[in-house]
């Protein structure tokens, strides 16, 4: 008879999980996070990118690291001093690893960063999340963020 699994419950999981500052040894795991986000990117895309995202005080990318020391979830967040509104955070980018979703890892992460912005002076933090992502929508509407606008977002390439 084989040994029955134990179910963590999200409390439990949640006791495993360290969230700390990206480092660059974590760019492979970062990567693959970033193609099951919808933007493929090779290990050493990430760890340049990560070098380039400074200053330090205007930025964090933070990780969520399981006990096995596996990154299952990056949050990257930055303050925007913006002439219209107070200062503020915004939400950069933010995945879960998909065997993890739906377990208090996306909301460990959203805290850290919302304390991390709240250390810096900065008086709200917004978010963009792609019209086709529902579940992300519900997650944030979950932990007290407001859908105030609908957009359309423009890119030209330089």
């Amino acid at each position: 008879m084989a040994p029955k699994q134990k179910h963590l419950s999200p409390a439990d999981h949640h006791a495993g999980i360290k969230i700390r500052r990206a480092k660059s040894s974590d760019a492979a795991q970062i990567a693959e996070l970033c193609g099951q986000l919808g933007y493929p990117a090779k290990p050493a895309e990430i760890a340049q990118r990560l070098r380039k995202i400074k200053p330090a005080n205007q930025h964090a990318v933070l990780v969520a690291e399981s006990h096995e020391h596996k990154v299952i979830g990056w949050l990257h967040v930055s303050v925007a001093a913006l002439l219209e509104v107070e200062l503020r955070a915004e939400v950069n980018g933010l995945v879960v690893d998909h065997d993890e979703r739906s377990r208090g890892t996306g909301a460990l992460l959203l805290r850290a960063a919302e304390q991390w912005a709240r250390g810096r002076g900065c008086k709200s933090m917004s978010v963009r999340s792609n019209v086709l992502r529902e579940r992300a929508h519900q997650f944030y509407l979950r932990h007290g963020y407001e859908h105030y606008k609908t957009q359309k977002a423009f890119r030209q390439p330089l």
